[in-house]
């Protein structure tokens, strides 16, 4: 088989900061930018990688999600404990830095993980945990 991820989806809870996040300060391109029924879906990616695309929704838009299910979305979202990517760097120190010079929350500096990994975490608006593992 020949397969590749072309779209991961994180739910957003404020489009213009997700937005300004992702093309701002992470420094991805936007490829589409949708609006219906007062909702917004943004698909952004990393500029050399035309094939991936990071998809950010509104997470209250699936009409098979209740009530419910949309305050518990949205509580675990405000926890940081709903939506994670990890993404990669060959400079960690870099981006690192580059992050914590601008508005972003830092959940863990560059750390040599037990099991093999260089990285660090930070949150985007949304709280959606974004890990950044160090290329090697």
């Amino acid at each position: 088989m020949d397969i590749s991820i072309h779209y991961a989806f994180l739910p957003h809870q404020d489009a213009d900061a997700s937005l300004a996040f992702y093309r701002d300060t992470l420094g991805f391109e936007v490829r589409n930018d949708v609006g219906y029924n007062g909702l917004r879906w943004i698909t952004v990616g990393p500029i050399d990688q035309p094939g991936t695309s990071i998809v950010l929704y509104p997470p209250a838009a699936d009409p098979g999600v209740t009530e419910e299910e949309r305050r518990t979305i949205t509580e675990m979202m405000a926890k940081g404990t709903y939506g994670i990517i990890t993404l990669a760097t060959a400079d960690l120190d870099g981006t690192f830095a580059q992050l914590q010079a601008g508005d972003v929350e830092i959940v863990q500096e560059p750390t040599n993980q037990p099991y093999g990994v260089r990285d660090c975490a930070v949150r985007d608006p949304s709280g959606n945990l974004i890990r950044i593992n160090e290329l090697t």
